[in-house]
């Protein structure tokens, strides 16, 4: 956490009151809250009653995806459709997912080409055809894991042509790239603390205020009749915090980080010659540098680098403790093979130069017993 947002946690937390209450105490956290929601909305680029606070990432992809379907298929039976980038984060596409197989929902999902990047001609054949039928769209800001930033603006822009709700998840984007909700005419946008320098389960679905959606919890009617539960004060605070001081300092991050990047990729292109780099080239988050290693195995790799205190990510999904090749990376056209021997490497505001220097001095060798490992089990 930054030291800022975490000492506004610990200033909130010192408080007693819950925001719904209408005693003294109750009333100084809900004047809290309503000013880190318009700390946030300000750095966003929308307006305070668009800010709608949650659990995180997760519950305001769910929300977007979910709430936005039903509540127009119950306004319209025909909008039974839900479209989705075939490199979604888990949490848009298990959504997604799971309408299809409990709601009807006709399930779309759109390619990406090698890079990672949608095209908008593909979004606009679908709205062509479909347009009339279909509840929502979904497509990320930036990937969490190769860190491909897409044409959000002209995608929103083409949904909005037809009518149709467009929603982002911009967790990896915001505090990396410019993201205004406003200026990007999308009608949700998901963020969420943890990837900005703010705690841990808190976020916020920004939510247009024409924008219908039926909520998935039910209770105190919180959260502008979409998300009920008692708001965490100390969090939200925390939150709005990290969020203004990452949106005020995004410029001179990005190029900090991106100087960062640049070295590290070149680095490790000269010192595992085979290395793949993933993602779009240019159009990618200051921070991340994600590769595939031939003849290793991602998850070995990443443990032998943890054990020289090296920290990194696969971007894996595990089933019943059985690793899963990156769908992100098969969705762009990577084999079975490829798309196991991926890491990811992510650079965030505490990165330092003597950062990359470790990875380098840990790399090769990791790599040289990774590939020896793996040509072990390969049955002959």
């Amino acid at each position: 956490m930054l030291p800022e947002a975490l000492d506004a946690y610990v200033a909130a937390a010192r408080e007693v009151g819950n925001p719904s209450s209408l005693h003294a105490s109750g009333r100084h956290a809900r004047r809290v809250v309503e000013e880190a929601r318009e700390r946030v909305a300000a750095a966003l680029g929308c307006r305070p009653s668009e800010v709608v606070f949650t659990g995180g990432g997760t519950e305001s992809d769910n929300l977007a995806v979910k709430g936005i379907f039903w509540a127009r298929k119950s306004t319209s039976l025909s909008r039974t459709g839900v479209v989705v980038s075939a490199v979604e984060h888990h949490a848009v596409l298990e959504a997604a997912d799971w309408l299809g197989k409990h709601e009807g929902a006709q399930v779309t999902t759109l390619p990406v080409n090698a890079a990672g990047k949608v095209d908008p001609a593909r979004l606009g054949a679908v709205l062509e055809a479909y347009g009339e039928e279909i509840g929502v769209v979904s497509v990320q800001w930036a990937n969490n894991e190769v860190g491909t930033v897409q044409p959000i603006a002209e995608l929103a822009a083409l949904a909005n042509r037809y009518g149709v709700p467009f929603h982002t998840d911009a967790v990896q984007a915001a505090g990396q790239v410019p993201v205004d909700f406003a200026a990007s005419g999308v009608a949700a946008l998901t963020v969420t603390g943890h990837k900005l320098g703010g705690p841990i389960g808190v976020g916020a679905l920004l939510l247009g205020r024409d924008v219908a959606a039926t909520p998935l919890l039910h209770g105190g009617g919180h959260e502008r009749d979409v998300r009920s539960g008692t708001v965490d004060t100390p969090g939200v605070a925390a939150f709005a915090v990290a969020v203004e001081i990452t949106i005020k300092t995004q410029q001179e991050y990005a190029a900090r980080v991106a100087a960062l990047r640049d070295d590290l990729v070149k680095r490790v292109l000269s010192v595992v010659p085979d290395a793949l780099y993933n993602g779009d080239p240019v159009d990618r988050l200051p921070g991340n540098a994600h590769f595939s290693f031939p003849g290793c195995e991602g998850d070995a790799l990443l443990m032998l680098l943890d054990a020289n205190g090296v920290g990194s990510s696969t971007g894996s999904a595990c089933s019943a403790g059985i690793a899963q090749p990156s769908h992100v990376l098969l969705a762009m056209g990577a084999d079975d093979d490829r798309a196991r021997s991926s890491l990811r490497f992510t650079l965030g505001h505490t990165s330092t130069a003597a950062d990359v220097d470790a990875l380098i001095d840990a790399l090769p060798a990791a790599v040289e017993r990774s590939r020896r490992a793996t040509a072990w089990k390969t049955p002959r």
